[in-house]
């Protein structure tokens, strides 16, 4: 297998590791991309970027309010 951030992971395909990548392991390389876009395009004075390890995306929120989203209107 392979190893991640300290975990084995089998040989083939990886859906989904801890920490939020899809991967390929092979008895040669581990080749891996993230399933998450970071916000670029929101209000940066009034909000603030939080990673959600659950849904594995971040969330914009409210720096007064965390519990209320912020409009993002582009992720890069």
């Amino acid at each position: 297998g392979c190893i991640l951030d300290g975990k084995l992971y089998p040989f083939g395909e990886i859906a989904r590791t801890d920490n939020c990548f899809r991967c390929s392991c092979s008895p040669d390389d581990m080749r891996c991309c993230s399933l998450f876009h970071t916000p670029d395009g929101y209000d940066k004075e009034n909000c603030k970027v939080i990673f959600n390890k659950k849904s594995c995306d971040y969330d914009v929120v409210q720096k007064s309010d965390p519990s209320k989203e912020c409009a993002v209107y582009s992720r890069v």
